[in-house]
């Protein structure tokens, strides 16, 4: 299972190039900044950089709202690869024209808007950055490029992680032992720290944390039914459960065995007979994904993949009892829809990156060379055989999604 071409150049890319920039940089930052003591102050305009991973952004949402509380929703900002600016949009959380994007479908495209952005964030006078990316260099270097006063970030104190020098002035050590949200709703809170003192400070995570909540319009649901109809016409208004066997390309780890979404798939029909099954995933996974439907041997399988928009999943999505996922995206957009989720995590651990909604359920094994993959380790494993992922067997996640199914059966006979 190795990396495609592509996420390898960007990875090598920002070592190779990223540590002596980052370097150069640093001394920049020593030489010009060595004056002033950087130290709490009025903040007015806040700017997240979370370029990549849409389901990480979705879990930014209580530190999106924490930083709107600070200044005001008019004057929260985020930046973002364009590939990933959807689930912003979706979130609605912050106004449309206050995402940033850079492009990355060409090494010129990408210069040229990473420049744009910059030259935005500057005449914006955003004086407050939060760099909530995992110790990339990339990152790093765009956060310190905005000229704020004030920039929060992931510092390797003892080389525990990747170099990548020294541009933030409030500079915070992750915990790999904090899930994911409340690390970012720590970044927003250390804006009112002095620097000095940091990373120490008494802060406590929110032990109750709000979730983004997604609203489609009428003629949204009516469109989603629509296509299942015209996909399947037998479907009417029968209970769907919907599978989704990619994971992204970063991390081709994450996947459980195909075929065993083609067994669950399977077990599920013969159990339940009013009860119909969608396979879906994006464009570029459409043909492994609908022959897997196909495989299935049902005419109660919709194959699905590509054939949506990825607001279009979200509608899906509330018109859905059940999705199963490997660890991706689709995870976490489900938490912001009353679908009932269950995710398979292998190579990163659930106390971490789990979706926070409360119909989710994570099945993961727990073998002892999993979590393999970590902030530290630029994300990046020794592994070719996902045994973590094979341990978690179609019992297993028969019996979660039975009993989740069984439980909003009992419920519906009940009312």
């Amino acid at each position: 299972m190795d990396l495609p071409a592509g996420i390898l150049t960007l990875q090598r890319t920002d070592r190779w190039v990223g540590v002596p920039l980052c370097a150069i940089l640093t001394l920049l930052r020593r030489i010009f900044e060595c004056a002033r003591r950087p130290g709490p102050h009025q903040v007015r305009r806040i700017l997240f950089v979370k370029l990549a991973e849409q389901g990480s952004t979705v879990l930014a949402y209580p530190a999106i709202r924490r930083a709107i509380d600070m200044v005001g929703r008019e004057n929260v900002y985020f930046v973002v690869f364009e590939d990933n600016r959807f689930i912003l949009d979706a979130m609605d959380v912050i106004p449309e024209g206050n995402v940033i994007t850079i492009a990355t479908h060409s090494l010129f495209g990408f210069t040229l808007s990473t420049l744009r952005s910059v030259h935005r964030v500057r005449k914006i006078r955003v004086d407050a950055v939060i760099d909530m990316e995992f110790l990339t260099r990339f990152s790093a270097m765009l956060t310190f490029a905005t000229g704020a006063k004030t920039r929060v970030g992931f510092h390797t104190f003892f080389g525990d992680g990747p170099y990548r020098g020294d541009l933030m002035t409030h500079r915070l050590f992750y915990n790999s032992h904090l899930h994911t949200s409340e690390m970012f709703e720590a970044m927003v809170e250390a804006l009112t720290r002095d620097p000095a003192v940091l990373p120490t400070f008494d802060f406590t995570p929110s032990a109750s944390q709000p979730l983004p909540k997604f609203r489609p319009s009428l003629s949204e649901v009516a469109e989603i039914d629509a296509l299942l109809r015209r996909e399947n016409p037998r479907i009417g208004s029968a209970p769907l459960i919907l599978l989704n066997p990619n994971a992204s390309d970063l991390l081709p780890l994450r996947r459980w065995p195909a075929m065993r979404y083609v067994e669950l798939a399977r077990r599920l029909l013969e159990r339940y007979p009013d009860l119909f099954i969608g396979f879906t995933g994006s464009p570029a996974e459409a043909v492994p994904n609908n022959r897997l439907a196909d495989e299935v041997g049902s005419s109660r399988v919709i194959p699905l993949a590509g054939k949506t928009t990825l607001r279009q999943v979200l509608v899906l999505y509330t018109r859905s009892e059940i999705l199963v996922t490997n660890d991706s995206g689709p995870a976490h957009f489900a938490s912001m829809t009353p679908i009932h989720v269950v995710t398979l995590f292998g190579p990163e651990t659930p106390a971490l990156f789990a979706a926070r909604s409360p119909n989710a359920i994570a099945l993961w094994a727990g073998i002892a060379c999993s979590p393999c993959v970590n902030a530290y380790n630029n994300r990046q494993s020794v592994c070719r055989n996902n045994l973590c992922m094979q341990a978690i067997t179609v019992n297993d996640v028969f019996k979660e999604v039975t009993g989740i199914y069984d439980s909003l059966k009992r419920t519906t006979s009940g009312n």
